[in-house]
């Protein structure tokens, strides 16, 4: 699942002809900082890096696997210091379908938004369904992602992710199954957009 997001962030960035080590990157919820470090990985510079964590105990781990010139910042991620239009992506990775309320979410989407430079982008990725054995998450419709970024230029959206469940049984049995289901569009349960900023 790691590796098929991976590609499709990397041809995002193909198609823009964007350089990592050239991108400024904020990531809402970086969590332990798995996602940060995919980005050290791609050549993007640690300074150009900023993760915002709510959780201390996560944001601990972030700043125990990743380097010093990574800005990390505890706390409500609406509340962050970040300048407008001073960001190349900003990143967020399954926080919105954890968001019940949807005045927070739109007040998330709002700073996110405010974040992006003119000719950037938010980078999404999240669930595109309820998880009926998750009454703590609920999917986000695309529907939806369009109503949290009403000026958005351009949304580039992509189907990912094998349903979780049924990519476990799957991979147990053997990994190549993954693919083999995965190449079945219903069977996906995330989304992963390029929502684009018009240039100023």
């Amino acid at each position: 699942m790691l590796h098929e997001r991976q590609r499709c962030i990397c041809q995002g960035l193909a198609a823009r002809g964007w350089q990592p080590s050239q991108l400024r990157v904020t990531e809402v919820g970086c969590g332990g900082g798995g996602n940060l470090m995919d980005w050290l990985r791609l050549g993007a510079l640690p300074e150009n890096l900023t993760g915002c964590e709510l959780l201390p105990e996560r944001l601990e781990l972030a700043r125990a696997s990743l380097p010093g010139g990574v800005r990390l910042v505890a706390g409500d991620a609406t509340t962050l210091d970040i300048a407008p239009a001073s960001q190349d992506v900003v990143m967020q990775a399954t926080v919105f379908s954890s968001l019940l309320d949807d005045a927070v979410q739109q007040r998330l989407a709002l700073a996110m938004w405010r974040w992006v430079r003119p000719g950037g982008a938010v980078l999404w990725y999240d669930f595109a369904f309820d998880n009926p054995r998750n009454p703590d998450v609920r999917g986000v419709p695309l529907v939806r992602v369009r109503q949290l970024f009403p000026q958005a230029a351009h949304l580039a959206v992509r189907r990912v992710t094998l349903a979780p469940p049924l990519a476990r049984r799957a991979c147990a049995l053997h990994p190549a199954l993954y693919t083999l289901l995965n190449a079945v569009p219903w069977l996906r349960t995330h989304r992963l957009v390029w929502i684009a900023k018009g240039a100023a």
